[in-house]
């Protein structure tokens, strides 16, 4: 049945790498479930309800990704809209979470009209493949990026960030940057060795040791300060707090925000994800080398619509934008290649509503060893990437995508860079007939972008 619903043969894997690329990838992105609650919480809603909204758009959304695309990318709620949610949308601006989940529903409905009519389709191939692989690369970097920051090793410094004190709080801070540095060291060791799964091997692995310090006395829990212990508990969900989220969107005061003001969050929310998602099949889709000779994914389309019928879904549940998840690559490291692999995340996904408290107790600093290691897999795009005198217009806009992504922590303001530097440069050049109409079109809206909003 897998194999003709998935065509693992034609896509040269079996059964058995799908289901470890599927379990890797929910491990990576477990993380969600224990941050989306707490960065949602900061806007009024039920942590629990939240959680539960989480996983279950989850499960939906990578659902459709399997069975519509047959593409091995798992999606949830992404990291940065739910902080822009919360923190701009609820807080800076004042509205309510009903009103940005209504913007967040609307967001969705847009998406799919786009992806009927293959605007965002031809968003995707109008990118040059160079500039593809920068931000290929760019992903890379930026998931490492994630995986230093979530092990505790890089923090904030007179330098904007450096590397952690081992010594200061080592039975918190110090000990789970050790564990991280150990468990990348494991999980470099495995893939080495070409271990299969080495990657989700390296993550239980540290997970153990991780519950073997806390056993000695080596790491000390600190709920007050974020540092729980690491045993997971077997307690049942409430689910009856779903509730307090369920298509609440739809029950929104607009005399509290006005029909221009609303237009201006839900463009916001557009604009943002429309390149997260782009970015991240780019980075994702290069890495599984699932791109054709003119840099363009085959199966795109229906791609790009189980990630608008995810966020619309995930907005009467009750969580922030749904996107496809970069994570997703860590599971395309162990050789996921089908929609085979995203269906397993899905029903870990799901499964997660029942032991919420088994999976939320994997630590950041056992998943961010896999972060690392992925964004190492990643990089090695950039050998690809011509960097010589006569393909300069190419190579430097991926530069700049590349380096943007990780420094200015988001996928999209990487892609919004490369794209006017590119359209800029071969302007001033004389290069500018080579450029693809939509191309400037993007860069303009790009500049109106940072001059408005």
């Amino acid at each position: 049945m897998f194999e003709k619903v998935f065509k693992l043969s034609e896509n040269k894997t079996n059964v058995k790498t799908e289901v470890i690329a599927g379990i890797t990838t929910f491990m990576t992105m477990a993380y969600i479930l224990a941050v989306n609650p707490s960065i949602l919480s900061a806007a009024g809603m039920d942590p629990t309800a939240v959680l539960l909204a989480t996983a279950l758009a989850s499960f939906i959304g990578t659902v459709c990704m399997a069975l519509m695309a047959n593409l091995p990318f798992a999606l949830s709620a992404g990291m940065g809209l739910n902080a822009y949610m919360a923190y701009t949308v609820c807080g800076a601006y004042g509205y309510s979470w009903q009103i940005a989940l209504l913007a967040v529903f609307v967001e969705g409905l847009v998406f799919i009209v786009l992806s009927l009519t293959n605007v965002r389709e031809a968003i995707f191939n109008a990118i040059p493949l160079t500039l593809k692989k920068g931000v290929s690369v760019g992903i890379g970097l930026f998931i490492a990026f994630i995986g230093l920051q979530n092990s505790g090793l890089c923090v904030s410094g007179a330098t904007l960030v450096t590397l952690t004190s081992f010594k200061d709080n080592f039975n918190t801070h110090g000990i789970c940057a050790l564990l991280a540095l150990i468990g990348l060291f494991i999980t470099a060791v495995l893939y080495i060795y070409r271990v299969k799964g080495a990657i989700l091997f390296g993550i239980l692995l540290t997970w153990i040791l991780g519950m073997l310090c806390q056993l000695a006395g080596l790491y000390v829990p600190n709920p007050e300060a974020g540092f729980y212990t690491l045993f997971p508990t077997l307690t049942i969900t409430d689910f009856s707090r779903l509730g307090l989220t369920f298509a609440q969107c739809f029950s929104v005061d607009f005399n509290a925000v006005g029909i221009i003001n609303f237009i201006v969050v839900v463009f916001s929310f557009l604009f943002v994800d429309i390149f997260d998602t782009l970015g991240t099949l780019i980075g994702v889709a290069t890495k599984a080398d699932m791109l054709d000779e003119q840099g363009r994914l085959p199966r795109i389309k229906p791609a790009l619509m189980a990630d608008a019928i995810a966020t619309s879904a995930g907005a009467v549940l009750g969580t922030s934008t749904t996107t496809t998840f970069v994570e997703s690559a860590a599971g395309v490291a162990v050789g996921g290649r089908t929609g085979l692999t995203a269906l397993v995340t899905a029903v870990l996904f799901l499964l997660s509503t029942l032991f919420a408290p088994i999976f939320t107790a994997i630590p950041s600093f056992a998943t961010a060893p896999a972060l690392i290691m992925v964004g190492f897999l990643m990089v090695g795009t950039v050998t690809s990437i011509r960097f010589d005198e006569d393909n300069l217009t190419e190579a430097i806009p991926a530069y700049l995508a590349l380096i943007a992504m990780p420094l200015f922590y988001s996928i999209s303001e990487g892609i919004a860079i490369g794209i006017i530097s590119y359209v800029a440069l071969n302007l001033a050049t004389g290069k500018g007939k080579k450029v693809a109409p939509l191309m400037y079109v993007l860069a303009v809206l790009f500049i109106l972008k940072y001059i408005f909003l």
